[in-house]
């Protein structure tokens, strides 16, 4: 299978919501705990800008398919950390292992210098295995190791930091 994508739009936003939402049952992906409404999603999406911090709509290149979604997100919101961003990759049930994922790093790590990005970060909880191992194929390491911070069910969970320099 190979893919492509595009920058979202609001047409896109139910989609996106409804394969974030998807994630949640698992509790291995989100700290979310209830699906979220598409509404509470609108101030989210607009802060996602193509010239900064895009937010693609990954989909199967022969059929056109969403498939899922990646972003570009400010870390901690202050001028001197603009060339860092948060990457979040969110991939509907049927596509998960079948290489969105390594095809959105790849492409996040290819695109980053064109956005003035020079570090990339993904937040990861400690139990989920599949994300941490596809981050640490494409070089990411560990950065931060923030314990029992989540509480998912009654279950403390901790939150790994991965981190990588792209320029």
């Amino acid at each position: 299978m190979t893919f492509r994508h595009r920058l979202a739009t609001l047409e896109d936003l139910p989609t996106i919501v409804a394969i974030y939402n998807s994630t949640i049952a698992s509790r291995e992906v989100t700290a979310d705990t209830e699906p979220v409404p598409v509404e509470s999603r609108l101030p989210w999406f607009h802060e996602h800008t193509p010239d900064k911090r895009p937010l693609w709509i990954i989909e199967a290149a022969d059929t056109g398919a969403t498939l899922g979604w990646m972003s570009y997100s400010n870390f901690y919101g202050r001028p001197a950390y603009s060339g860092t961003s948060e990457i979040s990759i969110y991939i509907a049930e049927a596509a998960r292992g079948k290489g969105v994922g390594r095809y959105c790093i790849e492409q996040a790590i290819a695109y980053a210098p064109q956005i003035k990005v020079h570090t990339l970060l993904g937040f990861i909880f400690g139990h989920n295995q599949p994300s941490l191992g596809l981050f640490g194929k494409f070089g990411f390491e560990t950065w931060a190791h923030l314990p029992k911070v989540a509480n998912l069910d009654g279950v403390e969970r901790d939150l790994i930091i991965l981190g990588k320099r792209v320029a």
